[in-house]
């Protein structure tokens, strides 16, 4: 053995070991007295990626490959670091290249499915995922993976029984019995996801997720308690921003805060910010000065609120308060029962001169008058499991009803059909914010729209809402119930099974029938 393998070896060794420091400096000795050293290259550009020096390793491994680019290991790698940079088509033609070279290779296949997974295309990353646990049946992580893909294709059943084979093989997986708790509290089994979230909690007590997603499986169930308790988990999921760090203490209901300046403010979307808004009348029911900060589309409507409630922007501090709680956190201060729900119909109204433009923008009709919104914001996380494709509601359009999209912005596929649909009636973009929003719905009889901020609205205001839900719903909207006790005006048409639309919509023209009749 040459000096020059023998300072590689040792340099393996080291980097087996965990040596970090030591291993690069060796493996950077074998190369200064031979730069095309391949297997040198190749190791010192995995423990760059190792020391989270993606930009590195990516050019150290690509100067291996360029000297053996049918080594199957190195292009594993490549794609590993690909995936860091986030370049995931790239990463995918490494782990193809990879897996050419070697078709038996688990590990290829399971890092292949996760860039399809990255790359949102769950079918495809399943089956890689399944090739990776037909090589290698004990490959927890892929087992895992797979159930996640499953979940996200809606095959929640399936995805329990891969939960299943990864915790038979790593029973203090801590992640794997989160997920297996989130797979079932979709399927409607709280008590068991109970189990199986505190079941993560006992391996990883310090799990912000586990213990959030726990408060929304308590809340669903009614036990609000303690889910609005566990609820301010949420807090611990991310690091703070901006308005959550204060020198002011937070009031969770504990203290006396007559003739002291609370100020609330926005968390998160805008239709968390319209439902929980309400509370702070009862702020300011005890005797406390108010100073609410909501998002700018947002700021003109909620202004209607209440005289004696101060706003400041959605970014802004206010120059002096006393204590300061989140929107989101005030039904735990409230100490929030499913019979203490501040349900006042109408808490939000329109501007009255807003809707007197709205009522001549408007033509007459003697047919009622109906407004929709089948999609949100197609950044939300559950986008796919709330929105509808305008093409699944147009046999309910039918031509005894004046249609009106509630949406400032439409998606290119249904902004196509839009176009071709005249009996709807788009005004995108005079709907600048909630509050040109808030007098257009103000002229309607009824709304229709999927879980996002028009349903909000629409129940804030009092309006009839029909709301059409996933078949697991957001923690809002409870378990199994067609009304809630946040918006009495709201009607819920849940689908009947994961991803039926068809069955939803179904009831959904029985239910518009009933309403109009009426009107």
């Amino acid at each position: 053995m040459t000096r020059l393998e023998a300072r590689f070896r040792e340099a393996v060794t080291l980097h087996q070991q965990g040596k970090l420091a030591e291993a690069e400096r060796a493996y950077q000795d074998v190369l200064r007295q031979r730069p095309k050293h391949f297997d040198a290259l190749h190791h010192l550009g995995v423990l760059a990626l190792q020391s989270k020096r993606a930009v590195l390793g990516v050019q150290l491994i690509e100067k291996a490959i360029s000297l053996n680019a049918r080594n199957a290991a190195a292009q594993n790698n490549l794609g590993n670091g690909l995936r860091e940079l986030g370049r995931f088509e790239a990463a995918l033609a490494c782990y193809d290249k990879a897996i050419a070279a070697r078709p038996d290779y688990a590990e290829a296949w399971y890092n292949r499915g996760n860039a399809l997974r990255d790359l949102g295309r769950a079918e495809d990353a399943i089956v890689s995922f399944q090739k990776a646990i037909a090589l290698r049946p004990e490959y927890a992580e892929a087992h895992c993976n797979l159930a996640a893909c499953l979940m996200q294709t809606l095959r929640h059943e399936d995805a329990l029984e891969s939960y299943d084979r990864a915790l038979a093989l790593r029973p203090n997986d801590a992640e794997a019995w989160y997920n297996r708790a989130i797979a079932l509290q979709d399927l409607k089994r709280h008590d068991e996801a109970l189990a199986n979230y505190d079941k993560a909690i006992a391996l990883r007590p310090g799990d912000a997720d586990a213990h959030w997603n726990q408060s929304l499986c308590l809340l669903q169930m009614g036990e609000f308690e303690r889910g609005w308790r566990l609820f301010e988990w949420r807090h611990k999921k991310r690091p703070p921003s901006a308005r959550e760090s204060f020198a002011q203490p937070p009031w969770l209901g504990e203290t006396d805060i007559a003739g002291k300046a609370v100020f609330l403010h926005w968390e998160q979307g805008f239709g968390d910010t319209i439902q929980f808004c309400r509370y702070a009348e009862l702020v300011r029911a005890r005797g406390a000065k108010v100073i609410m900060s909501v998002q700018q589309p947002l700021r003109d409507l909620l202004g209607h609120l209440g005289p004696d409630i101060d706003f400041a922007g959605p970014s802004d501090r206010p120059a002096a308060f006393d204590l300061r709680c989140s929107l989101l956190s005030l039904p735990l201060a409230f100490r929030t029962t499913f019979a203490t729900i501040p349900a006042r119909v109408a808490y939000l109204r329109a501007d009255p001169s807003l809707a007197a433009i709205w009522s001549e923008r408007l033509a007459p009709t003697p047919r009622p008058r109906v407004g929709i919104a089948w999609s949100g914001s197609a950044t939300n996380a559950h986008d796919h499991k709330r929105s509808i494709a305008l093409l699944s509601l147009l046999p309910l359009l039918t031509g005894d009803v004046d249609w009106v999209c509630l949406q400032n912005e439409v998606r290119p596929a249904d902004a196509d059909l839009l176009k071709q649909t005249p009996r709807i009636a788009w005004f995108g973009e005079a709907l600048t914010d909630f509050n040109e929003t808030a007098a257009l719905v103000h002229q309607l009889d009824l709304v229709v729209t999927v879980d996002t901020s028009v349903a909000h609205l629409a129940g804030a205001m009092g309006k009839p809402v029909v709301i059409l839900l996933p078949h697991a719903a957001d923690f809002r909207w409870m378990r199994d119930r067609d009304d809630t006790p946040w918006y009495r005006t709201a009607k819920l048409l849940r689908q009947p099974a994961f991803g039926d639309w068809d069955g939803a919509i179904g009831r959904l023209a029985d239910e518009l029938r009933g309403i109009l009749q009426q009107k």
